[in-house]
């Protein structure tokens, strides 16, 4: 090489970074924030840009401004300089850069860095479109919604320092400004915690509180757990109410999470026993707010990963509304099994949806759209037919299905009561010196008897209204019959059996009572009566007395129904017919 091209190549050698620096094109230093560029209003932030070594001064930039915001010296080991804000206001948000200065000029500016102050408005509410819980590889849609007219939603991540999205609002029919976020595919192997903010468009950097954080459970295909409670799911405000999440899967964590809930399902870590895991989620006092959807999930300690969910449990909250509804029962609240039985619930006020309960049942309650007739609310719960199982106490509730979880107070109790079917032959007879009670067709209670002068069937009808059975009216006097004629039947009157009558009798209080709730007597009807049933009597003797009519108050005494052919010997003309009766053993 000749000496001349030597001197020109190192003579460019040591010119060229002079004169690149002249003409401006020292590399642009890098800028960002800690512990990142969205800040809380109050909170302290600093701002780092970094050069090259032979930097001497950075300058801090801030658009809006034609002086340099702030300028500091680097620190050691000379390529960086720090901008420390201890105190952040709404006047240290907006849009950044920085550039430093060398023995050989400026350097061009960094990227732009967004300083964003928030806490200025209402926080917004985030919630998952339809929960929370994600299938491992699916997507889930984010939804932030406000009252306040945000022009734009940003939807932040856990552990990234930069908006992961930012979208325009939309106001739908509900008057809420909202954004969706389409989320996915997540897996188990990282943490998806979010939160959004709003912001208007006159000022991009100050921003909303940020709503509360919602965490995605990232769901397997693991077997799902059980979720159940000792207590029904229908409770009543203050009560107490644990749900249990149960699985024979050796699960060391369990999550709950409620329908629709803004906060975060719960964790609780339960070591295996007996071949069996579980949490308890105590809730309670209840309140309205605990009414609602919820199911449960297991999980183990080394992996992020949840079970399939399991089954929900509905938990209703009563006495939500003011109205109170009516329940009654047709044909009667004591039916045999097999009969056609209708529950009917009713409210003069507006509901829209009727719910039947059983006391002690586990299943949820019946529920049926309501109906209008004639000036009220109603629904028909029908049980055809009906069974010895379906037996207990109903209750009924009102509710809208605009909050299908809070219900109205409860009906008065209706206890159905089912017995053996129709066709099946009826207990056998009852001895006299027994202590039962009365009992006619499963109605238990204590009524009057009519005795009269000579044997004569007393029919003895039940007679159902408002609540059950309702008292009847005492009969008229009525003549005795002549003596019937050589050949007919022994009067009931004579004989050891009327004498063991009498000798009870005797003993009974004579009183002018009215027959106790629980069974009309009545004179014998005709057969124009309408009586489904046939008629019931009560066949009772009495011994030579005068024509007045005599009765006694029975509290004990057990009535067998009986169905006998009319005697061959009678003189009257036997019925179409044969009757039913009812044969009173007196102690």
């Amino acid at each position: 090489m000749t000496p001349t091209l030597t001197t020109l190549l190192l003579l460019g050698l040591s010119v060229g970074p002079r004169t690149r620096a002249q003409a401006g094109a020292l590399p642009a230093p890098s800028l960002w924030a800690e512990p990142g560029s969205v800040v809380p209003w109050g909170s302290a932030v600093t701002i780092w840009c970094q050069g090259i070594l032979e930097a001497h001064e950075f300058h801090l930039d801030k658009d809006g401004h034609s002086m340099p915001w702030d300028r500091q010296r680097p620190l050691e080991p000379g390529n960086k300089a720090k901008f420390s804000i201890t105190y952040v206001r709404e006047q240290y948000a907006g849009r950044y850069h920085c550039s430093y200065q060398s023995s050989t000029g400026s350097s061009e500016r960094s990227d732009p860095l967004e300083l964003v102050v928030t806490g200025f408005h209402a926080e917004p509410t985030l919630s998952a479109l339809p929960n929370p819980m994600v299938t491992s590889g699916g997507k889930v849609t984010l939804q932030c919604t406000s009252w306040m007219g945000f022009h734009r939603f940003v939807l932040m991540k856990e552990g990234e320092p930069r908006p992961v999205w930012t979208l325009d609002s939309q106001e739908p029919t509900s008057r809420q400004f909202q954004a969706l976020f389409l989320v996915g595919p997540v897996t188990p192997r990282a943490r998806w915690t979010f939160r959004c903010h709003g912001f208007f468009n006159n000022t991009p950097q100050l921003w909303s509180q940020p709503s509360d954080p919602l965490e995605l459970l990232v769901s397997g295909v693991s077997r799902k757990p059980s979720l159940l409670t000792q207590q029904s799911p229908v409770v009543t405000p203050g009560q107490r109410l644990t749900l249990q999440c149960r699985s024979d899967v050796g699960y060391d964590r369990f999550a709950l999470y409620k329908e629709a809930a803004r906060d975060l399902p719960q964790h609780l870590s339960l070591q295996p026993q007996a071949g069996l895991s579980g949490a308890d989620f105590p809730l309670g006092p209840v309140s309205s707010s605990h009414g609602g959807r919820y199911t449960c999930y297991g999980g183990h300690n080394l992996s992020s990963e949840w079970s399939a969910p399991s089954d929900p449990l509905d938990i209703l909250v009563t006495g939500q509304l003011l109205s109170t509804p009516s329940l009654s029962v047709q044909p009667g609240p004591m039916v045999a099994s097999g009969e056609n039985v209708t529950l009917l619930c009713q409210s003069w006020s507006f509901v829209d949806t009727f719910l039947l309960s059983k006391e002690g049942a586990a299943d949820p309650p019946l529920r049926l759209r309501s109906k209008y007739r004639v000036g009220h609310y109603q629904a028909k719960f029908s049980m055809s037919p009906v069974t010895s199982a379906q037996g207990g106490t109903y209750r009924c509730y009102g509710s809208y299905s605009t909050s299908p979880h809070l219900l109205s107070h409860p009906s008065d109790p209706l206890e159905l009561q089912v017995s053996g079917s129709s066709g099946e032959p009826g207990p056998p007879a009852t001895d006299p010196s027994s202590t039962a009670g009365a009992q006619l067709n499963g109605i238990t209670g204590s009524f009057t008897v009519w005795l009269c002068p000579r044997s004569q069937p007393v029919p003895v009808r039940p007679h159902r209204g408002r609540g059950g059975l309702r008292p009847a009216a005492l009969p008229p006097r009525r003549p005795p019959r002549p003596s019937p004629a050589s050949g007919q039947r022994q009067e009931a009157g004579s004989g050891p059996a009327a004498a063991t009558q009498e000798e009870t009798l005797s003993d009974a209080a004579v009183q002018d009572a009215q027959p106790e709730e629980g069974v009309e007597l009545d004179q014998r009807q005709d057969a124009e009566d309408g009586d489904p049933q046939g008629t019931t009597y009560a066949q009772a003797a009495a011994s030579d007395a005068p024509p007045d009519v005599t009765y006694a108050q029975l509290n004990r005494l057990t009535l067998r129904r009986e169905t006998s052919a009319p005697h061959s010997s009678q003189a009257r003309k036997p019925p179409a017919e044969p009757s039913v009766y009812a044969a009173l053993a007196i102690r």
